[in-house]
């Protein structure tokens, strides 16, 4: 039979190919072939079995969980990083770090990136972030009024500026806090031109960067001043919310809460969000296990960078609940 030579002819093929590392042409030559018979036999080594490719992941890699998490939330993307520790601090600098890695690489040009206000993982991205080359006219649209007190509007700013000189573009304000004290307000506030025409760039936005924020708000944003008041925030616990994304909350099922105080808020609301070509949540660690998990089942993201110990925790609860039994 002539199946053992020819397995034998594989073989060599492969082995001075992938373990001695000689060219094809240096290998037709060695046994009297061509180069296209070369290049079949280790086609063949692979389809055999002979040759096996196999993909190991680097360290703080995490791929396989990363893979895991898109399935199981529909997600485009995960991006896991490495935190050192699983203490916030830990986890903002390794997340914010990975964000901007998955900038740097991935941005285009002409994009128009949204980006909200007072968040720690926006701030740690934008602080790890170096200049992007080779792109120009993107824009950048600042998504929701800074956040309570004069210092919280110019940490905004900052974020948009910063982010706008990074890509080579221009920024676009939101001249407006993020949580006015009146509806009235808010209304009369959405018919100044100037916020108007901020606007009017959300439906425009093809890049969203957002932060997901716990019910219970981190040292950040509570320094920004008084958002709510204790009732405030006692009454949307009682609605059911866990997290918000640019101020717009939701559930632990990802349902939309519409609370008393909605029409407060100056920004993009969760729908525009939705239809964004890329929305990029950045957020990990305890505090904000509720909250991703409320945003990824409601699918007001599509794009995730988290760190290890909140992804496992992510993966546990999709297992727990494929086994849950259905009512």
């Amino acid at each position: 039979m002539q199946i053992f030579p020819d397995l034998r002819t594989i073989t060599k093929a492969a082995r001075l190919y992938h373990q001695e590392r000689l060219t094809q042409a240096e290998i037709a030559g060695k046994l009297g072939l061509s180069q296209v018979g070369v290049s079949r036999l280790l086609k063949k080594a692979e389809e055999y079995g002979i040759v096996r490719t196999t993909v190991i992941s680097p360290p703080g890699g995490f791929t396989e969980l990363e893979g895991l998490l898109e399935r199981r939330f529909g997600l485009n993307q995960v991006v896991i990083a490495e935190a050192a520790r699983d203490a916030e601090e830990s986890v903002l600098d390794a997340i914010g770090s990975a964000a901007a890695q998955l900038l740097e690489t991935t941005l285009k040009s002409g994009e128009v990136i949204g980006i909200s206000s007072w968040s720690a993982s926006l701030l740690s991205t934008v602080d790890q972030m170096h200049p992007v080359r080779n792109i120009q006219k993107c824009i950048v649209v600042q998504m929701l009024g800074g956040i309570g007190n004069p210092s919280a509007e110019q940490h905004a700013n900052h974020l948009a500026t910063r982010l706008a000189r990074l890509v080579h573009g221009d920024a676009r304000f939101l001249p407006a806090p993020g949580v006015v004290g009146s509806a009235s307000a808010g209304k009369i506030l959405t018919q100044d031109p100037f916020v108007r025409d901020t606007f009017e760039l959300f439906d425009k936005i093809t890049l969203a960067l957002v932060g997901i924020g716990s019910v219970d708000p981190s040292a950040l944003v509570a320094s920004s001043g008084n958002t709510f008041s204790e009732d405030e925030l006692g009454t949307i616990k009682d609605n059911g919310a866990v997290g918000d994304i640019c101020l717009r909350f939701y559930d632990k099922d990802g349902r939309e809460v519409k609370w008393p105080f909605g029409n407060r808020v100056i920004g993009i609301d969760l729908e525009q969000v939705r239809r964004i070509r890329t929305s990029v949540g950045i957020a990990g660690g305890k505090r904000k296990l509720a909250a991703i998990l409320g945003a990824l089942r409601g699918n007001w993201i599509n794009t995730l960078v988290t760190d290890q110990y909140t992804a496992d925790r992510l993966a546990k609860h999709s297992v727990r609940e494929r086994m849950a039994p259905q009512k």
